[in-house]
């Protein structure tokens, strides 16, 4: 009875309804677009909603430089009360330092384990039996991003598939438009390429290759014809692309300049701001409407122990709020992305949200994040490679695949 009673007093200050403490908690996220600025802004006034704690923000561009600048304050002693990751290996490395608040005492009393789903959210973040983040989202990274009115305007139905996409892209090149808006840095690549991989080789096939680094799949001629749909797409893309990031990349799609753009569910809060509506403006396309699927990617965020109790009791209250149905609700519905949880009230979501969680009903729709298995050191070459094969377009198909399967054989 006095365990019972300790973990409910516990939950009962997580929540923030007991003393007030002030203390301000700096996070650092890398979320500085148009959408993404929306979408944290309700962490933010939610937070400082619930009392004299307060968020104190750090918006760095872009996750590489972000989760550099976080490290660096870490290592110099000066950690931040909270930063965001992505779900994977990450942050194992701090993990095993001891750098890093344990969550489980919160994470028990309010029964994550139970609330979170997918499994392959709730795993990253949920390692030995304790829980080291929190996972706030759901991105899918594999969408096709298309505009009604370009495509109206060639004449072609919207495509149902890639492959689909390649064949019209043509007759969008007559009507001068761009057929393919991709981004130049080396994630967006990285992640259309993930996302045209599972598409031709299929789930399965797809983890034995990442998982597994099965050397079989990754020389079989499946494999190939994925590099070439690649290769395929280039072609069809502007010279504008080098370095352009990838919200400028959605614009192109957002005002019509460009069919279409793969990238992830975030991509719908930049229509959401612009007042763009789903069906009528632009499409969300699964990348093969016949066997759709959702990768399982998203954002989590961890938070550093400090000396002083009462921010790390303002870290507490942080983390449970951005778990709490009201906030997954609310943030989900601006950031474009689905919610971890399953018991929110999502009836302000649009047609693209609704179709992600249609297909996320169904486990065999859900793909596992390559970061679960992937070092870091090992995704940056893998990023590398794919970003030169883009840029060169003389670099012979079969020695990007034998290099990327290179990669695999001598991966961590």
């Amino acid at each position: 009875m006095k365990k019972f009673a300790v973990v409910a007093a516990m939950a009962t200050a997580f929540l923030g309804t007991t003393a007030v403490h002030a203390a301000d908690v700096e996070v650092i996220h890398w979320w500085t677009s148009g959408g993404e600025q929306a979408a944290v802004s309700v962490f933010a006034d939610e937070f400082d909603k619930l009392g004299a704690d307060k968020w104190v923000d750090t918006a760095i561009a872009l996750g590489e430089n972000a989760r550099a600048a976080t490290m660096q304050r870490v290592l110099g002693g000066n950690p931040p009360g909270a930063a965001q990751f992505n779900p994977g290996r990450q942050y194992e490395e701090l993990i095993a330092a001891g750098l890093l608040l344990d969550l489980t005492p919160l994470a028990e009393a309010e029964g994550w384990d139970k609330i979170v789903r997918p499994d392959v959210i709730a795993a990253p973040c949920h390692i030995d039996g304790k829980w080291w983040c929190v996972p706030v989202n759901i991105h899918s990274e594999a969408w096709m991003w298309a505009s009604v009115p370009a495509f109206k305007k060639a004449g072609v139905d919207l495509p149902t598939s890639v492959n689909d996409f390649v064949a019209k892209a043509p007759k969008l090149k007559e009507a001068g438009l761009i057929p393919y808006a991709q981004g130049g840095e080396s994630w967006q690549l990285n992640a259309a390429f993930g996302g045209i991989t599972i598409a031709g080789l299929g789930i399965e096939k797809r983890d034995e290759l990442l998982r597994d680094h099965n050397q079989e799949v990754a020389n079989s001629p499946e494999f190939t014809q994925v590099f070439q749909t690649f290769r395929d797409l280039k072609s069809f893309s502007d010279p504008g692309s080098p370095g352009r990031n990838w919200n400028d990349t959605t614009n192109l799609v957002l005002t019509d300049q460009a069919g279409v753009q793969i990238m992830g569910d975030w991509a719908r809060g930049e229509f959401g701001v612009a007042g763009k509506k789903p069906g009528v403006d632009y499409a969300c396309l699964p990348l093969d409407s016949k066997k759709p699927f959702v990768t399982t990617g998203g954002d989590i965020f961890v938070f550093f122990k400090q000396a002083d109790p009462e921010v790390e009791a303002a870290q507490l209250k942080l983390a449970s709020m951005m778990i709490s149905p009201r906030v997954q609700a609310l943030f989900n519905i601006a950031k474009g992305s689905m919610p971890v949880r399953d018991d929110v009230d999502m009836s302000l979501a649009d047609e693209c949200m609704k179709l992600g969680l249609e297909i996320l009903k169904d486990p065999a729709n859900v793909v596992t994040s390559a970061n679960n298995w992937i070092s870091n050191d090992t995704n940056g070459q893998l990023q590398d490679l794919i970003a030169e094969f883009w840029a060169n377009d003389d670099m012979p198909i079969a020695d990007a695949q034998k290099r990327y399967a290179e990669i695999l054989a001598t991966a961590d």
